[in-house]
């Protein structure tokens, strides 16, 4: 890790030490708060201090009562000049919270605007060879196992922070062994107009980004996520021998949420696509630690499944029609 990171971690680590919290608030928009989610996720299960996700724009405009000066306030944006963030984290800072920013620009307008900072590189930014202790991954989990060790003491958490280096072979290895899959799921579904995604837990992070910033925003095809536990809910019934369907099978506490929807869904459409994640290889972790790698190498191998659509369709993933081309 390059030694600039590890300063920003020890000031976040210093700063935490001793101080009271009532509550955790995630906020972003689009991939960045999907990024924070399985944060969320994983305070909720463990940690007895209530946390929120929020995107940015409501943060701003529903202005939480529970926030206040006992508050921890964790913003993130990939460029460091989302508009709505910026915002959110200069309204947290006005109400005595504690402020982190992520982004990959040290001076970014979020990272300006937050007490602390934790920084990471990017490929386009910073050329092709970039690490994955480095990265955006790293850059998350580092500050979440700080954090969660800081408001707990388990040290589990302080295991899974020395493990943060074990990522690039892990990204590597499932990396390769998945490439295969992803892009016949690319060649099978070029033509389809519409593919909905289906997950639980901390892998409905990653449906989620996966529809909206992917495949919506990346690839201009229709989707929507569905939570597997919301699946039988009224979603179901848009299933049929045509439409087609990317699942998320965790290896967390609600995998039997994803099973019962893949057993149905595969009764009624040919066009099932099932990531499980138990059959990634996470060997190099920690049996106790497995399911918080999970999310991040799971994040990694469905990009491919991207990639895969990509190349299929002659439509690159840089291709966009509003986005950063317009006022909006």
């Amino acid at each position: 890790m390059k030694d600039s990171f590890a300063q920003e971690i020890a000031k976040v680590e210093e700063a935490i030490k001793g101080r009271e919290f009532e509550n955790v608030f995630f906020v972003a928009c689009g991939g960045s708060m999907a990024a924070l989610m399985p944060g969320q996720y994983f305070f909720d299960k463990e940690i007895n201090i209530p946390s929120y996700v929020y995107n940015a724009g409501e943060f701003n405009t529903k202005k939480p009562a529970a926030l206040g000066e006992k508050s921890l306030v964790i913003t993130r944006s990939h460029s460091g000049n989302t508009p709505e963030t910026v915002e959110a984290t200069k309204y947290a800072r006005s109400k005595g919270a504690m402020t982190i920013a992520i982004s990959m620009l040290a001076d970014s307008e979020l990272c300006q605007a937050a007490e602390y900072i934790i920084t990471y590189d990017y490929g386009p930014s910073f050329g092709p060879e970039i690490k994955a202790v480095d990265g955006d991954y790293a850059a998350f989990w580092r500050l979440f196992f700080k954090i969660a060790y800081a408001l707990s003491g388990n040290e589990k958490y302080q295991r899974g922070y020395d493990s943060i280096g074990k990522l690039q072979e892990a990204f590597d290895i499932n990396i390769k062994n998945t490439k295969e899959t992803a892009f016949k799921f690319g060649s099978d579904l070029k033509r389809e107009k519409i593919i909905y995604t289906i997950a639980s837990g901390e892998y409905y992070s990653i449906a989620y980004s996966y529809s909206s910033c992917l495949l919506m925003e990346m690839l201009w095809i229709n989707s929507n996520p569905i939570h597997a536990g919301e699946h039988f809910h009224g979603p179901f019934e848009i299933v049929d021998y045509d439409v087609p369907f990317l699942i998320i099978r965790g290896i967390g506490s609600t995998r039997p949420l994803d099973d019962r929807a893949i057993n149905f869904t595969k009764k009624f459409s040919d066009k099932v696509y099932v990531l499980d994640v138990a059959d990634l290889d996470l060997s190099m972790f920690d049996e106790d630690l497995k399911e918080y790698f999970a999310v991040p190498v799971t994040s990694t191998v469905i990009r491919q499944y991207a990639d895969g659509l990509a190349e299929h369709t002659g439509h690159p993933l840089s291709v966009r029609r509003y986005m950063w081309k317009m006022e909006y």
